[in-house]
């Protein structure tokens, strides 16, 4: 005899219990305590099942779903992961969205990140190294410009801020879970970088070589800091090799997204050429 198959369960009240605890993975800590960070939008939860995460639970509001026909597709496809499927009604997963104007689709999913003792680096590796970076708007960038750069891993070096931040999660648009990301200290990540011949290319205005000056072709790691004090003195003094953006203007800086952008892309420029 067949058996049918469990109907979805279907949450409409804002004061379930099971909406307070997704509400709490907003704080780091209930992050850490889970293993598991809020992921919101159809763009960013298919690219991120595109690099194979399995989400633990898929939340969706068919009210909401700008494009329903897409939003039904990714919640099958997630149905197919195992992922519990969860319908919400619309004042209910307003309470537990956290972007403005939310597609319908929420997943609970692991936290991204690996030890950087897992880490294999491909030959020739491109990596970046973010020292101190606070505001996970500025990670998410980052992460987006290594995604579409093929940068191979992105380090967070004493980090403020966690990977699995929803606004690290949002600005990245769901590329931190396609681009390997991990966390050290700013000793541990020297260490592991020099064990494997990467050459750190420190990004600072106080020197006279321009980025476009250096070779940045064979395996290199670009390092921005703080957005208000930059890299440490003991970041650039281990650095190889510093480099700075030509600039003309009034302000003596970059935000560091920006910076690492146009460093990461004047690599990809030499490697392409050479």
């Amino acid at each position: 005899m067949l058996v049918p198959a469990m109907a979805d369960l279907v949450i409409t009240s804002p004061a379930n219990q099971r909406l307070k605890d997704l509400v709490a993975l907003r704080r780091r800590r209930a992050r850490e305590c889970s293993g598991t960070t809020l992921l919101e939008g159809l763009e960013e939860t298919t690219l991120a099942l595109d690099a194979g995460v399995v989400p633990r639970a898929l939340f969706h509001c068919p009210e909401l779903m700008l494009d329903p026909h897409a939003g039904a597709a990714l919640v099958e496809r997630a149905r197919r992961t195992g992922a519990e499927i969860v319908e919400l009604g619309r004042t209910a997963f307003e309470k537990v969205a956290y972007r403005e104007g939310p597609d319908g689709i929420l997943a609970r999913v692991p936290l991204p990140g690996h030890a950087l003792a897992d880490v294999e680096l491909p030959e020739g590796a491109l990596v970046v190294l973010c020292e101190g970076v606070e505001k996970p708007g500025n990670l998410g960038a980052v992460l987006r410009t290594a995604d579409a750069a093929g940068v191979a891993l992105v380090i967070a070096a004493d980090p403020v801020t966690d990977w699995g931040n929803p606004n690290v999660i949002r600005s990245s648009k769901g590329t931190v879970f396609s681009v390997p990301v991990a966390s050290a200290s700013t000793d541990e990540a020297w260490a592991w970088l020099t064990e494997r011949g990467v050459a750190v290319v420190a990004t600072t205005p106080d020197t006279h070589v321009d980025h476009t000056d250096a070779d940045l072709t064979g395996p290199v790691a670009v390092a921005v800091g703080s957005e208000k004090y930059g890299l440490s003195e003991a970041a650039l003094a281990r650095a190889q090799y510093r480099v700075r953006i030509p600039m003309v203007g009034q302000a003596n800086s970059l935000n560091v997204a920006t910076s690492a952008a146009i460093v990461v892309y004047e690599a990809v420029r030499q490697r392409r050429a050479g």
